[in-house]
């Protein structure tokens, strides 16, 4: 009985923190799965024929090591996998001291957790896996993978499809509108340093909403909110400050600075939905991921990281749209 109360307790909370996450502005298909991980938010949001089935908190990569924008598909899942460790871990781990190895067996010490689900070609390296070191979700962390709490991660996998849609990208805003009709606004850091926040498109779409709704924007709560980048969610045209989200939010497509909600993609035919590539057990898996020990754990928030010192010479900027996996060198996914 008290474990029913508990796993009753779990679904309402994470009912909750879906109903009040910020949603980016984005369409997913209509028809079919769409994964969809927006890195300065740490986020992953899974939809399903158009509509949000579930969000998580992910670890994305570190400045120096990205987790490149673009379009991919969900690949093969491995449960329990043997982390197969590329060549450029490996160099940095010798570097740190750490002990050279090739490769960690399933268990706890094994960073890719219970599971790894594939994120585009092989060749890139990528995947959505669990994590042998949990306070380091969310945060600004990874070599280039995409980082869950390992309870998510293995309910990520028994929930998305082989073959489904996966976008990466990039909105430093999300502009939302509740069952009321009222806006809410959060934004946050902006790790990749992309500077790609289009302030203006955002400001004539919350006077656009506003007046087609018969609301009132709050000038001083848009500018605190720019201006903290804390990612917390700010109801901008409510009386009180503290308001609370009534019902479910709905994205607005701000990007185009209209007063209307993001839709999803029309498709012209679904195709049938691709049969689950499942590895054997223990299958080996090379991954852009890291281990517990290789760095100090961070807080589980999602706040901005502290201002760090300029690029090294050697990063070269992640352009603001999103670009194709077939578009990105093999040797610049493994830095």
């Amino acid at each position: 009985m008290k474990k029913l109360v508990l796993l009753c307790l779990l679904a309402a909370a994470g009912t909750a923190v879906a109903n009040n996450t910020p949603l980016p502005d984005f369409s997913p298909v209509a028809a079919g799965q769409h994964v969809v991980i927006n890195i300065p938010q740490m986020r992953l949001f899974l939809y399903e024929n158009g509509q949000l089935k579930n969000v998580y908190p992910v670890a994305v990569g570190k400045n120096r090591t990205r987790t490149p924008l673009g379009n991919y598909n969900i690949g093969s899942k491995a449960y329990n996998p043997t982390w197969t460790i590329p060549a450029s871990i490996r160099r940095e781990r010798a570097a740190s001291g750490l002990p050279e190895i090739s490769s960690i067996p399933p268990g706890p010490s094994n960073p890719l957790g219970p599971v790894f689900v594939r994120l585009g070609p092989p060749r890139l390296g990528l995947g959505i896996h669990g994590t042998n070191a949990p306070s380091s979700v969310p945060g600004i962390r990874s070599h280039g993978c995409v980082r869950m709490h390992s309870n998510n991660a293995l309910q990520f996998a028994r929930s998305v499809h082989t073959g489904a849609n996966a976008s990466v990208i990039y909105q430093l805003a999300s502009l939302n509108a509740d069952a009321n009709k009222h806006l809410w606004l959060a934004a946050y850091a902006d790790p990749y340093q992309q500077r790609n926040l289009n302030t203006a498109a955002l400001r004539q779409s919350i006077a656009a909403w506003a007046q087609a709704n018969g609301l009132t924007a709050n000038p001083a709560r848009i500018n605190s909110v720019l201006r903290s980048r804390n990612g917390r969610l700010v109801c901008i045209t409510c009386q009180t400050a503290n308001a609370r989200v009534q019902g479910k939010l709905q994205s607005v497509a701000w990007q185009n600075g209209t007063a209307e909600l993001s839709r999803p993609q029309a498709v012209e035919a679904s195709e049938p939905q691709q049969q689950d590539e499942i590895l054997p057990e223990g299958s080996a898996v090379e991954a852009l991921t890291d281990g517990a020990g290789t760095e100090t754990p961070i807080p589980a928030s999602n706040r901005p990281a502290p201002r760090r010192r300029a690029a090294e010479p050697r990063e070269r900027p992640l352009p603001a749209t999103p670009v194709q996996p077939q578009d990105i060198p093999l040797s610049d996914a493994l830095l």
